[in-house]
């Protein structure tokens, strides 16, 4: 029990720790949320819990293919965002994400690659 609750504040620590420094740096904030911290800790946390060389590596790979059709998002994030207002610009862009995902996942299907 002590290792999920060490798990869960470390994972919470580096999301707080970008959003600050974030805040006082919009470059450098990005930079650090744009970096795979997260998958980097998910990897480490799986192969910590013993998981198979072969669990870790679908997780890198899936990974990949799930985070493409996300970037158009932050494209259209900050376009929106003055237009719309943060609430209303945040549930568009989960929509469009879905969206992009769902045709992204119907165009890999061709080339063999299984998202759904």
């Amino acid at each position: 029990m002590y290792w999920i609750v060490s798990k869960y504040l470390i994972t919470a620590a580096v999301v707080v720790l970008i959003s600050e420094i974030a805040k006082r740096s919009d470059k450098l904030g990005g930079l650090i949320a744009a970096l795979p911290l997260v998958t980097v800790l998910t990897l480490i946390w799986l192969y910590v819990d013993n998981q198979s060389s072969e669990k870790i590596a679908n997780h890198a790979w899936y990974t990949f293919w799930y985070v493409v059709p996300t970037l158009p998002m932050f494209l259209v994030f900050p376009a929106l965002l003055p237009k719309l207002g943060f609430w209303p610009t945040l549930g568009f862009c989960v929509v469009f994400t879905v969206a992009c995902f769902a045709l992204f996942a119907f165009f890999m299907r061709k080339f063999g690659v299984e998202l759904l």
